[in-house]
């Protein structure tokens, strides 16, 4: 492997360390989630953190900011020593993070929620609803939000939103140490998220960036700690070592992280989705039809009615006008659990897995075989041996470690949560899959893995439609896409015509000639 590459977590001489862990270790009974971790944080540097899902990673982010107690090891904080007991210890010392999975309370304002938990009262002990609306009008202010309303429920802002709110928080709160945890992941755009990245940093405040997508790392980092089974393996100068370099570090072996897209011939008969002059609040009257066979993507920038396309697909929301047909009958249902039922079957991943998709408090097994425990069940009831024994089976397809079967889903990392998610709309029985960004905050490998099966169950006869922020996702999986913009389907591409070029150029309302004019 080429590159600068040195032992974990030493640093230059000359430069200002704000947070260091060193040989850091958590079990939980048997399960050793981090063995010997160690990462040095500079001030005024974004440092990538990055590894497989089941490193370490949501582990050692836990423990730095005060959610989780290390077994042993020792950090230091500016040299002293860093005990934090609860994340609001941590922000004390200046150390805050914005979760993965955010931790936003939902009922309380937007402005309520960049407060806590310093929510001050007046003299009689009440807390000025005024006085908290200006001071959330000015945090969001600070961070170029004023669109937002500081006195709406934050239940009713889109994730996108939700995510930028944690993030902007986080910052508020981060005089040294900020971390952010796939802060990306609801984000169709970066552009934002590196604007208030380069501020902190222009502060000195030292940042640690966990992501799965090496570009975003590249373009905003400078070094990188690759954790492995619950150990540092390095830490890297990123201008040093290549993406094939940093995948053999996180997986132990060369990984093709590039393989070439191949385009299905959809199967004749009747669509399994045919969907006409569609409108509602975001959506302005979208026609489309979805083969059996077929894998169709969905590109578009931020609140170009995505989101509300496949929650009518789901029988999640109404339509205001429009006909939707699902293997050309009506689709009469109005709900998830009633859509799985009819037809053919539509079985839906939806786009926040902490609040739609996942039940916390049941073990990960259980939550994978939710839509098929009639077809495991014996005499209505159903064994955990039967119940672990056909989620291995489900959670084969996208790789997942069988050891977390067991564990609630709510204590996996968020990318295990959506293995957990994928594996369970895979195995389904539905024909026709509905999938919101569908590799959201998983590694790499995983990623090959879900392509995989995603292709294999189009080329059985199921038919997929999907959105994903990330475009390389589109091109390499989609026999056809779509592009919305403003509400509409502005343009779509099959074939060779798929690649990111066009895509981009139709997302933000541009039709790419180059091709047709260099034809004449």
């Amino acid at each position: 492997m080429t590159g600068a590459v040195t032992a974990a977590g030493q640093d230059s001489p000359d430069a200002a360390l704000e947070l260091r862990a060193e040989g850091v270790r958590k079990a939980y009974g048997a399960t050793v989630a981090l063995e010997h971790a160690d990462i040095a944080l500079k001030a005024g540097q974004v440092h990538a953190l990055l590894g497989e899902n089941g490193a370490g990673k949501s582990t050692l982010v836990r423990i730095l900011t005060g959610a989780v107690t290390p077994d042993a090891g020792r950090m230091l904080l500016h040299g002293a020593p860093y005990t934090p007991h609860s994340i609001t210890d941590a922000r004390r010392d200046a150390v805050a993070t914005a979760f993965q999975e955010l931790s936003l309370v939902p009922n309380l304002s937007v402005a309520q929620n960049l407060l806590l938990p310093r929510l001050a009262p007046s003299g009689l002990g009440l807390i000025s609803r005024k006085e908290v609306i200006a001071k959330g009008r000015e945090i969001l202010a600070r961070h170029g939000l004023d669109r937002i309303d500081p006195s709406a429920e934050m239940a009713r802002l889109p994730l996108s939103d939700r995510q930028r709110i944690e993030i902007a928080r986080a910052i508020e709160n981060a005089g040294r140490v900020l971390i952010l945890d796939e802060p990306s992941a609801s984000l169709a755009e970066t552009d934002w998220l590196f604007a208030q990245i380069e501020k902190a940093k222009a502060r000195g405040v030292a940042i640690l960036y966990i992501s799965h997508r090496l570009a975003e790392v590249r373009a905003i980092c400078t070094v990188a700690t690759v954790l492995r089974n619950g150990r540092s393996i390095a830490t890297v100068d990123l201008d040093n070592a290549s993406n094939d370099d940093i995948f053999e570090m996180m997986v132990g072996h060369r990984v093709e992280a590039d393989r070439p897209s191949a385009r299905r011939a959809t199967l004749p008969g009747t669509p399994r989705i045919a969907m006409k002059d569609v409108a509602g609040s975001e959506l302005k009257g979208v026609s489309f039809e979805l083969n059996a066979g077929e894998v169709l993507g969905v590109a578009a920038l931020e609140g170009q009615g995505q989101r509300e396309l496949f929650r009518c697909l789901a029988g999640l929301e109404r339509p205001e006008r429009g006909e939707i047909r699902i293997d050309d009958m009506p689709a009469s249902y109005h709900s998830p659990k009633q859509a799985l039922k009819f037809g053919s079957g539509v079985s839906y991943l939806p786009e926040e897995r902490k609040t739609e998709g996942i039940l916390a408090g049941l073990s990960a097994a259980t939550n994978v075989v939710l839509p098929f425990l009639p077809r495991i069940a014996r005499a209505g009831l159903v064994s955990q041996k039967r119940e672990v024994a056909s989620a291995q089976v489900a959670a084969g397809a996208v790789e997942m470690n069988p050891r977390y079967l067991t564990f609630p889903i709510g204590d996996l990392s968020g990318g295990n949560q959506q293995k957990a998610l994928m594996a369970r709309t895979l195995a389904s029985g539905a024909k026709t899959l509905l999938l919101f960004d569908p590799t959201r905050g998983v590694d790499v490998g995983t990623k090959e893995s879900i392509y995989a099966a995603i292709s294999a169950f189009a080329e059985e006869g199921g038919s997929v439609l999907f959105y994903s922020s990330e475009l390389p996702e589109i091109v390499q999986l989609a026999d056809r896409c779509l592009v919305l913009y403003g509400g509409r389907v502005f343009d779509s591409f099959s074939g060779g015509q798929i690649n990111e070029q066009h895509l981009v150029a139709a997302m933000i309302g541009h039709h790419d000639t180059a091709e047709q004019e260099a034809a004449i």
